[in-house]
């Protein structure tokens, strides 16, 4: 087993996350910035150029991520408004990029 540092994903939520109304919900979502620093680190990641310090960020940014991803698909689950439920699917239905997860026994 390889052990790998990581960025405590909860020393980011102070400044990298936004609450976004949906419907009668409220989703997580990584704010404009920590969103572009997330891009930002892939890109970099891809050219092999990133540091460990920089590695360390991506795990951490991307653990939070996946996280949020978990919350907002239980939230959708139980919501009244769900993306899952067919008369949600309609040209009125909100227009947001979330992290959000669906079963795949739709």
């Amino acid at each position: 087993m390889t052990t790998q540092t990581m960025l405590q994903p909860s020393s980011l939520i102070p400044v990298g996350m936004n609450i976004i109304p949906l419907g009668d919900v409220f989703l997580f979502h990584l704010t404009d910035e920590l969103q572009d620093r997330l891009e930002n680190l892939l890109e970099q990641r891809k050219s092999n150029t990133l540091t460990n310090e920089q590695t360390a960020e991506l795990e951490g940014i991307s653990e939070l991520s996946r996280i949020f991803t978990l919350i907002n698909a239980q939230i959708a689950e139980k919501a009244s408004w769900c993306p899952l439920k067919p008369e949600n699917l309609s040209e009125n239905a909100p227009k947001t990029s979330v992290n959000t997860a669906i079963h795949q026994n739709i």
